[in-house]
């Protein structure tokens, strides 16, 4: 047992040092990884190029991608294009369906925007139409809350997905797919519990505020297509690489396949939604694209995820190398709990020290180097693996979790409605994308 034993040991290193000693995550993965490496028997010497190793590679095939997500999420905050989006949605819904109109425009917002800061953009304007069409605000705030913790979690190119998909080594076109079958399902569930259960809370309501939301429908904005391409067309591009790669060679073997896969590449791929996001502004400006514009805050966001990827990188490799993979399939009856342990796992870590995409990496780096004992090493089975991490990594939302406090005060709930509705929610969608991935595996798997 002393290799279970030693990677509980690791979780709960990485859990403590930043949870009680406030370490950032980068340090605390790098600790855990020298932690793991020594135990293991490793000699220094290979601990050091583990690390090395592991980072450069992991920063090396998900670095442009996430900096270019993170780059199309700030343009479309800024731009009103995320607006542009809600209004749409809730005429294509109707205003009685406000909750699953926010559902929807949070789920398609958070592909390339942080939940917190999408929550936070749309938190007014979430408010206005509520009170406009005379919804329950908490079922809006929590189908909306929800609709964009499904997608962060679970659906490139939001940074956390792609990050673990990068360092399990699985096709980005595939997640994408199994990623948005799964995310639906589980935002159904979401907005169900909003319906049935948020409707019935009351919340505080600040009839200034609602009135100076209102004030968004004046401003000029984007398109409905222009603020919906730089998501659109990535995700198409990714998974039509991804289908054109088959082995059936849909599209033949030619140039229309070799086009298709350059331009699916998830680099490329980003970098076209870039382009399409610099038509969002009103008037774009070289300010805009400065070092102290909204492209230089895109990368520094961006920097904090790529570090923190590369240690969880560097950990994983740590592992791998350790050897300890080889013989931990006997102490794991070869694959039991099967693909719902990367669901338990990143759960366990996300409970207990709040970030969604600390949990997302940290559980990737370590069933990286199980994915073979564990019988995982498919493609479509990684796939799976990256979409349960997510999943699990959704649950729960709690005191520990900045995304609970700005959920709870952008909406006016107290910390005991917070409880009853975010942390409840997020539980009930995070169980029913488990029960989903479970279901599909016995099909594919």
């Amino acid at each position: 047992m002393w290799p279970v034993l030693l990677l509980v040991a690791s979780i709960v290193l990485i859990v403590v040092l930043t949870t009680q000693l406030r370490l950032h995550p980068f340090a605390a993965l790098l600790l855990a990884a020298f932690f793991f490496g020594t135990l293991a028997g490793m000699p220094p010497t290979e601990i050091v190029t583990a690390i090395n190793d592991g980072f450069g590679q992991t920063i090396g095939s998900i670095g442009i991608v996430i900096v270019a997500g993170t780059v199309i999420g700030t343009f479309l905050h800024h731009s009103g294009a995320a607006q542009v989006l809600a209004t749409g949605f809730v005429r294509l819904a109707g205003p009685k369906r406000v909750p699953v109109a926010m559902g929807a425009v949070g789920y398609v917002v958070s592909m390339p925007v942080f939940c917190d800061s999408g929550f936070v953009l749309l938190s007014p304007i979430n408010r206005a139409l509520a009170a406009k069409h005379g919804v329950s605000l908490a079922a809006c705030a929590v189908a909306l809350s929800l609709g964009l913790y499904a997608t962060h979690t679970m659906v490139p190119p939001t940074p956390g997905p792609v990050a673990a998909a990068g360092i399990i080594g699985a096709d980005l076109g595939i997640v994408i797919g199994v990623g948005v079958l799964i995310s639906i399902v589980a935002l159904s569930a979401g907005i169900w519990f909003a319906y049935r259960y948020a409707s019935r809370v009351e919340l505080n309501t600040n009839e200034n505020d609602v009135k100076v939301d209102e004030n968004f429908e004046s401003e000029p904005s984007p398109s409905s297509l222009d603020a919906a391409l730089p998501i659109a067309l990535p995700i198409l591009l990714i998974v039509g690489r991804t289908i054109a790669e088959l082995p059936v060679q849909p599209f033949g073997a030619g140039t229309t396949a070799e086009l298709l896969s350059f331009l699916g590449q998830p680099a490329i791929a980003l970098s076209i939604g870039v382009v399409a996001a610099l038509r969002l502004p009103y008037q774009l400006s070289r300010k805009m694209l400065s070092g102290t514009g909204w492209f230089g805050d895109a990368v520094k966001s961006a920097a904090v995820i790529i570090v923190i990827t590369g240690a969880g990188g560097a950990f994983g490799k740590v592992i791998q190398s350790s050897g300890i993979a080889d013989n931990i399939h006997v102490e794991l009856l070869n694959g039991a709990g099967g693909i719902l342990l990367p669901f338990l796992i990143a759960a366990a870590i996300k409970t207990a020290q709040g970030s969604s995409t600390v949990a997302m990496i940290t559980t990737a780096g370590i069933l990286a180097p199980l994915l073979g004992p564990l019988g995982l090493d498919a493609e479509i089975a990684k796939a799976l693996v990256v979409v349960a991490i997510g999943a699990g990594s959704m649950v729960v939302s709690h005191a520990n979790d900045s995304y609970f406090w700005v959920v709870t005060q952008f909406s006016g709930m107290s910390v005991n409605q917070g409880y009853r509705l975010q942390t409840l929610g997020s539980a009930v969608q995070g169980v029913t994308a488990a029960v989903a991935i479970w279901v599909l595996s016995l099909f594919v798997l």
